[in-house]
Formats: C-alpha cells, sequence, structure tokens
C-alpha cells in the first residue's frame, strides 16, 4: 500500500475531458460552438464534431487508452458499453493510424435487441443509436482493461423511442428549465437564462468478505441472503454508526476516492452507516443529469476497488434480514446559471414571496402524485425497507420543519404570514464550548420527501437503483406546478394580490401532504388513510402509476414520455419483478435441496449415532434426544416448504408476463420463500456451526 500522500487538488479530474481541458485543446471557435451546444442546446455541425473528436482522441491517447466506448444507461439496471480501439484500417506499410472521427463520436449503433423495450421493439428488430451528450463530460476510466475513453450517451431505438434513463431525465430538465424561468420572469427576474435542477445522491453500500461471498450462492445470485439467523449481536449498540473507520475498510475508501476524483466525482463524505459492515459514500451537488452519471460511476468503482481488497461490494437494499437495508437520499434543488437557489428561504421565509410560490407549487406537485414518486423508488429489493421502521414509510408525505410548516399554518388560518421562527442559541452550559445559532428546524429521518434548510430530500431511492427515475418525476411533476401557477399568474390584473392568493390556495388544498411527525408510528398510517393519502407497499402496487391516464397527460404535455414509453416501462417492470422473485425463488430451492437439507440430515446421522453410543454407555440421552427430535420436526417443516415452493413457483413461472404474474409472486411465490426461511434459520441456531453448510450472519457482517 502507499504511503504516499494523495494530492487532491492536482488529480482531481485529471482524467476527465473537462472545460479546462477543452479550452486548452479545442480553437476559440470550435469551443465556442461546443459551449453554445451544451448551454442553449445549439445543434452540433459535423465539421465541429470532427475537430473536438480529434483532439479527444488525442488526449485519451496520452492517458493511455487504446479504446473508445458510448457509455450508456439502458433499462437494466446498470450502465451499458461496447469497447471500439482507435486503428484505422492497416496502411499499405502494413502500419495502422489512430483514428476517432466526429461521426463516431456523436452516433454510436449497439445491437438493441436484446436490451429491455416492453414491446417497443421486437427481437428481430436489433438496431438501435448511442447519441453524444455533451452536457455530461467524456472520461478515461482506468482499470484492468487498461484505459478507456467513455463517452456518456443516451440511448435510443431506431424508432426514436428512449430505451434508456438518460433521454427522459434531459427532457425532464428542459420541461422544468422552461417553466422555472417563465416563474423568475413573473417575479422581474431578466438575468437568468437557465435553471438546472442539482442533485446530491448519498450512496449506502455493504462491504463483505470475498471468500464467505463466494460460498454463498444467494450472495451470488440474486446480491442478498435468503437464508440467515441473526447473531447475537446486530445494531442495538449502535457503535458501528459513525465509528472508527477499521484499517481494512479504510483503505478501501481512500483507493475509491482516488478513483472517483480522478473521474471528477467530487467524493466528499465517508462514514460508517448503521448496520455492522453497511457504510456511506456522499458526493458533491451536481447538475442533474451529471449526478446520475456520477451515481453510476461511484457504484461501478465501488464495486471494482473491492475486489481489488479482497472484499465484495453489496448493493442490494436488504442484504441481511434483521440489520438496516441500504439506500440513497437524493438532494434535490433548483439552481439558476447565475447563482440563484429557487428552495433557499432566506432569513425571512414570511417574506420571500417567490420562496413561499415555490415551495406552496411543490407541495401540490407531490400531492397530486404521489403514486408516481413513490413508483419511482420501486424495486423488489425496496419492498422489504419501505415502511419497515427503517427506512421512509410506503406512504408519501412533506417535511417542512416546525419554521416552515409555521408559516404555511398563518397562510392557511389568516391569509397572511407575518413572522418566521427563529433558530435562537444552543445552550450546551459548558462555557469552553462555542456559542452559536442552530437552525430554526429539526430533521425528520422518518419523512420520506423532506425539506432540509435549501433542498428536498427524497429518501425512498434503493441502494443499487439509478437516481433518473426520481429526478425524472420531481423534474416534471414540478414543471407542470409551475406551469399552472403561471397561467394563472400571467393574466393577473393585480400580480401581488394574484400571488398572495394563489400562495394560500396552494397551501390551503395542498395541506394533507404535510407530516412533521413519527412516520414509523402506526398512528400515522391510521391519520394517513383519513387523509386519503396512498399507502403502496410494494413495487407491485405501484407500477400501475405510470399508466395512470393521470401520469400519461403529464408526461405527453412536457414531452418527457410518450404514451408507448410508459407502457414499455410498465411492462418492463412487471417483467423484472418476477424474473428477480423467480431468480430468488429457484435460488433458494437450490440451496436447500444441496447444501441444507443434505447437511441437515447429516447431521442428525451423528446426532442419532451419538444417542445410540450414549446409550450403550447407560447414560442419560434425553437432552440429545430432544435435540434431535427438535430437529427433525424442523426438517420436516422445511421439506414440506421447500415442495411448496417448488410446486408455486413452478406454476407461476408458467404464466404469461404481465401483471397477474407479479402479482402472484408477490402475493403466493413470496410468502412461500419466507416459509421456507424460517425452518431453515430455526435449525442454524441448533445445528453445530461446523455442520452448517455456509458463512453465518455473524460471519459475513462482523468479520469484514
Amino acid at each position: 500500500m502507499s504511503t504516499e500522500p494523495i494530492k487532491v487538488a492536482e488529480i482531481f479530474g485529471e482524467n476527465v475531458f473537462n472545460d479546462t481541458v477543452m479550452q486548452e485543446r479545442l480553437p476559440k471557435k470550435i469551443y465556442k460552438n461546443l459551449k453554445k451546444t451544451i448551454e442553449e442546446g445549439k445543434e452540433l455541425d459535423l465539421e465541429t464534431a470532427d475537430v473536438i473528436a480529434h483532439e479527444m482522441k488525442e488526449w485519451a491517447i496520452e492517458k493511455g487508452a487504446t479504446h473508445y466506448t458510448h457509455w450508456f444507461l439502458p433499462l437494466t439496471g446498470v450502465t451499458a458499453e461496447k469497447h471500439d480501439s482507435f486503428i484505422s484500417a492497416p496502411q499499405p506499410s502494413g502500419k495502422v493510424l489512430m483514428s476517432f472521427s466526429g461521426k463516431e463520436l456523436i452516433k454510436g449503433e449497439p445491437d438493441a435487441s436484446s436490451f429491455p423495450s416492453g414491446g417497443l421493439r421486437a427481437t428481430f428488430e436489433a438496431r438501435g443509436y448511442t447519441m453524444w451528450d455533451c452536457t455530461s463530460p467524456a472520461f478515461v476510466r482506468q482499470d484492468a482493461a487498461g484505459a478507456i475513453l467513455c463517452i456518456p450517451t443516451a440511448f435510443c431505438s431506431y424508432t426514436g423511442e428512449a430505451l434508456d434513463q438518460k433521454t427522459p431525465l434531459l427532457r425532464s430538465m428542459e420541461a422544468i428549465n422552461g417553466q422555472a424561468l417563465r416563474l423568475l420572469k413573473l417575479f422581474g427576474n431578466t438575468t437568468s437564462r437557465k435553471v438546472t435542477p442539482s442533485v446530491g445522491a448519498e450512496q449506502e453500500y455493504f462491504l463483505v468478505d470475498a471468500d464467505k461471498f463466494l460460498q454463498r450462492k444467494d450472495l451470488i445470485y440474486t446480491g442478498r441472503t435468503l437464508f440467515g439467523a441473526m447473531p447475537p449481536k446486530g445494531q442495538e449498540m449502535d457503535d458501528h454508526y459513525f465509528g472508527t473507520i477499521r484499517q481494512r475498510i479504510a483503505s478501501f475508501m481512500k483507493d475509491v476516492n482516488e478513483e472517483l476524483w480522478k473521474v471528477g466525482v467530487t467524493a466528499k463524505t465517508q462514514h460508517n452507516e448503521v448496520a455492522p459492515a453497511q457504510h456511506e459514500l456522499a458526493p458533491i451537488y451536481a447538475e442533474a443529469n451529471i449526478a446520475v452519471d456520477h451515481n453510476q460511476i461511484i457504484m461501478q468503482t465501488l464495486k471494482r476497488v473491492a475486489c481489488q481488497h479482497g472484499m465484495k461490494c453489496l448493493l442490494h437494499e436488504k442484504p441481511f434480514k434483521g440489520v438496516n437495508g441500504s439506500g440513497k437520499h437524493n438532494n434535490w434543488s433548483l439552481t439558476t446559471d447565475d447563482g440563484i437557489n429557487m428552495l433557499d428561504p432566506g432569513k425571512t421565509p414570511h417574506e420571500n414571496i417567490q420562496f413561499l410560490l415555490v415551495l406552496t407549487c411543490i407541495l401540490k406537485a407531490v400531492n397530486r402524485h404521489a403514486d408516481l414518486l413513490r413508483e419511482s423508488a420501486a424495486d423488489p429489493g425496496n419492498d422489504h425497507r419501505l415502511g419497515a421502521n427503517e427506512a421512509p414509510p410506503a406512504i408519501i408525505s412533506v417535511f417542512l420543519g416546525e419554521q416552515l410548516e409555521d408559516v404555511i399554518e398563518q397562510l392557511i388560518s389568516t391569509g397572511e404570514a407575518t413572522h418566521s421562527l427563529k433558530g435562537g442559541h444552543l445552550e450546551t452550559n459548558v462555557r469552553t464550548l462555542p456559542e452559536f445559532t442552530k437552525d430554526a428546524t429539526d430533521r425528520n429521518r422518518t419523512s420520506p420527501f423532506a425539506f432540509t434548510g435549501n433542498k428536498f430530500e427524497f429518501r425512498m431511492v434503493g441502494s443499487r437503483d439509478s437516481v433518473a427515475e426520481a429526478n425524472i418525476v420531481l423534474n416534471t411533476i414540478v414543471a407542470e406546478a409551475f406551469a399552472e401557477a403561471c397561467e394563472v399568474l400571467e393574466k393577473a390584473e393585480d400580480f401581488q394580490k394574484a400571488v398572495h392568493d394563489l400562495i394560500k390556495e396552494y397551501a390551503i388544498e395542498n395541506q394533507r401532504i404535510i407530516f412533521n411527525g413519527d412516520g414509523y408510528s402506526q398512528a400515522w398510517v391510521e391519520e394517513a388513510k383519513r387523509r386519503g393519502l396512498p399507502n403502496i407497499r410494494s413495487m407491485v402496487e405501484a407500477i400501475p402509476a405510470l399508466v395512470s391516464d393521470k401520469a400519461v397527460g403529464l408526461f405527453e404535455k412536457f414531452g418527457v414520455f410518450t404514451k408507448a414509453e410508459l407502457e414499455s416501462r410498465a411492462e418492463i417492470s412487471y417483467e423484472n419483478y418476477s424474473k428477480a422473485i423467480n431468480i430468488e425463488a429457484r435460488t433458494m430451492i437450490d440451496m436447500a435441496r444441496k447444501q441444507f437439507l443434505p447437511a441437515i440430515i447429516k447431521y442428525t446421522k451423528t446426532l442419532a449415532d451419538t444417542v445410540n453410543a450414549v446409550k450403550q454407555a447407560g447414560a442419560d440421552a434425553n437432552v440429545q434426544e430432544e435435540t434431535l427430535s427438535e430437529i427433525t420436526v424442523l426438517l420436516k417443516d422445511a421439506r414440506a416448504a421447500l415442495m411448496e415452493l417448488e410446486k408455486v413457483t413452478a406454476e407461476v413461472s408458467e404464466m404469461p408476463d404481465g401483471q397477474e404474474k407479479a402479482q402472484q409472486y408477490y402475493h403466493v411465490v413470496h410468502p412461500a420463500m419466507d416459509a421456507l426461511r424460517d425452518p431453515v434459520d430455526q435449525l442454524e441456531m441448533i445445528v453445530d456451526k461446523e455442520a452448517w453448510p455456509m458463512p453465518s450472519y455473524g460471519d459475513l457482517i462482523f468479520e469484514v
């Protein structure tokens, strides 16, 4: 391990074709044209692209790159890439030239036939296109394959439908930019030219020893443990949370940071999370499109570097039953190109009319489209987290904090907000500690959508999921609310009166979505039901929101999705759920048949031999017989549950793909999996550890 200090300022972004590199290497006219494309959406001509491609290639080769790839985000949940070398056809001399054209930069043609399309494309219709997204900078990734020039791209079908996450994200960013500028103009802002959603995605993950990982088929095939009894100690002592980072993990984090900094990812915060073997990494905010790409880079880097350190990184939302699972907090705000944060309330929020309109528009958006926001975080693994007293409830609500809730209550009760609560001073009663003004509002970790000072934190996204979908929904639903507010205010004769009336109207109509209390309590579940808020407990229940008339109208109005694209995504989601649960069920069957039952039967034979030997010696064998009897009963239960799981899995797997099949996996197969797990986990607590066929929870989460 190198002891050389990392000079962060020197290495940061060294492998990124960023603005500094472009200014240095591109002719002024070419650089100017590219900046207009990035900032204004101006079309990039092929002549300009040729020059950029040449300079990008030369820069990448200097970094050791031999290949380039169009790096994109298909609907598989992971990134995709096809590598092409820079070499051209051999010359008469037998030598090759290194070339890269503008056409190769701006367009690629991967085979699209095997990517999920949800019926948009037939299997034999193979053509798909990747298109350079110049708003997200290219970078050189250095790994075992050497150095690869990665060019972020969008991916669509031959007929133009979005087959990826980036295309609708970029569309949603255009939608909110247009409507936010329209709103700002009403308040006299003539200087801001662009409004961009800013996103900071915190990433939680687990680390386990690679050798132990490879002994668990469930981890290999599904990313989570399908069997496993809790060790005597879990997370109840809270001693892992923010604790001293162990040296093996610290070495891993050091290398992760260095790799991320080189490709321009602003890795900022690292710490131990709540569960043993759980950790978190958080970057600084970036434009939504770049933040989505960076989060994918973070997940890839965590996995790659973990392998280099003899570990495996688990990104599943619930790798271990009984301890906290993993998610990512999507911190979202709106920022203008001249530095205005539209979600900054200022020191006196009650006087900040523009902020209050933005705030109440967001309340309206979340209240109207809570089902869509919930669907954006729907994932088979997230079903184990949401509503489980370790993550936000499955019920969408908005936490505003005492200060803003008080302002809203003033607006609702009197129509006018006259004051804002202040934070006051923090009293510690220790003279040597500095005195400071505390924030006016505490935080609420049980809220799925919480205002945290100058941003909203959407806490529901699963740890292995792209944050693209959540931000697509946020951008679009808020764009709709802004548009409706502008339609009213643009017609108003008295703007000041109209905006005050509209803020009050929105506050009154959408107050049901505001909740500052304990989201984990049963009282809130009952109160939410009384308020009429949806409680969507599973991915299967969440998917229909995508294709409701309300959703289709919303997304088509702002050009984010067509009806066909939404229907395809719903179909893909049902298929993904069914496939995920089917793999888990078949893995459980395989493990039970080939590992657990044989190991337990072998152990019972050993125990029976012991019973006989004790009896032959004339000693009391009651304890041994009782233990053998207990194991035999559980073994019988396990075998019966196994046979039932085999039966229902076979039946459901034969059903045609779609909503009904996914529902059967949720309502029938999933409970059968739980029924098999229960007796096996009980047996783990009785059977000799030496006879147990795989590492236990204690081995996995405490011996990293």
